[in-house]
């Protein structure tokens, strides 16, 4: 009697010339994921290189043509040097650029070194933080428009909240708006409680990535608060506070909003007339559009100059 014997079933080798590997089918399904998501990727990318080029790149390469031409009855010829020419022999050019340069200074003087010593006070509270950084933060985000009319209401010499504390210290009302003397610093005021905020936060999330054995350390070595501040916090954010000095150039050269609708843009004497508010009055008041690109390329300039020799002396200075 014979006993059946179990055969152990192996795998069919693979054919000759036909490698082991995922079914054809699985490999279309897989082909066909990848496809989707990268169509998908590509046309989100495609779509913001779009926007950016039509919004951005489109009217600077545009503004630099309309600067060498010149309009008239329809008609476009080239006009070389002359928008440049007249631009700067115009008396209102320099005079905006005093004021655009008097603004950058003053607004350097509040709106660099304010934001930075309101983050460095923040960073010292434990306790409700998050709300004082919303309330640091909330001028922000309110619309621009309406944040100036507040201060316009402020500024109003009769009735305004300033000229009301002012009489309550027993001190002589002010013609904020309407003196040239106080005018720009008026409006580099509003402009600095308008922007502050996100300053202030950029700030604070660079002081509170700073180690804290450093500021131990500094406290064994008999280091008060403005030793610590100069010699562990100032070091520690240098590169934060160099990108924030170099982009509040930027910004506040190109400063238009807050003297439009403050001052009607020029103010008494033209104390608050600025670069951009002059290109303004190029295009839209006296329709001189090559003029106003002549200026905005002359802007765009000096910007690109300072930028480019202000990173090279900083990359400098950490070699």
């Amino acid at each position: 009697m014979s006993v059946p014997t179990l055969s152990t079933s192996k795998a069919a080798p693979p054919r000759p010339g036909r490698p082991a590997g995922p079914s054809p089918r699985a490999g279309r399904e897989e082909f066909l994921r990848a496809l989707r998501r990268n169509v998908s990727a590509h046309g989100f990318l495609i779509g913001a290189v779009l926007c950016f080029s039509f919004f951005s790149w489109y009217p600077m390469v545009r503004e630099f043509f309309l600067a060498f031409q010149k309009t008239k009855d329809g008609k476009t010829t080239w006009a070389g040097w002359s928008n440049l020419s007249y631009v700067v022999n115009d008396p209102a050019f320099w005079q905006a650029w005093r004021n655009t340069l008097l603004f950058t200074g003053l607004a350097l003087l509040l709106g660099f070194a304010l934001p930075f010593l309101v983050a460095v006070l923040l960073n010292e509270f434990r306790h409700g933080q998050g709300y004082l950084r919303m309330l640091v933060y909330l001028p922000v985000m309110l619309p621009p428009v309406a944040s100036v009319l507040l201060f316009k209401y402020f500024y109003d010499p009769g009735y305004g909240l300033f000229n009301r504390v002012l009489d309550i210290f027993g001190l002589p009302a002010q013609q904020w708006l309407q003196s040239t003397d106080t005018a720009m610093l008026s409006v580099v005021i509003a402009a600095t409680w308008m922007n502050m905020g996100g300053a202030t936060l950029i700030y604070l999330a660079s002081l509170q990535g700073i180690p804290g054995e450093l500021y131990e350390a500094a406290e064994l070595d008999g280091a008060g608060l403005w030793r610590k501040i100069w010699h562990v916090t100032i070091p520690q954010t240098r590169l934060i506070l160099s990108l924030m000095f170099l982009m509040q150039i930027i910004a506040t050269m190109q400063v238009f909003t807050e003297p439009f609708l403050l001052t009607n843009g020029a103010g008494p004497e033209g104390s608050t007339t600025t670069v951009v508010y002059l290109i303004y009055q190029y295009a839209f008041n006296f329709n001189n559009y090559g003029g106003a690109a002549a200026l905005g390329l002359v802007l765009l300039v000096l910007l690109a100059g300072f930028s480019a020799v202000y990173v090279r002396l900083s990359r400098a200075q950490e070699d």
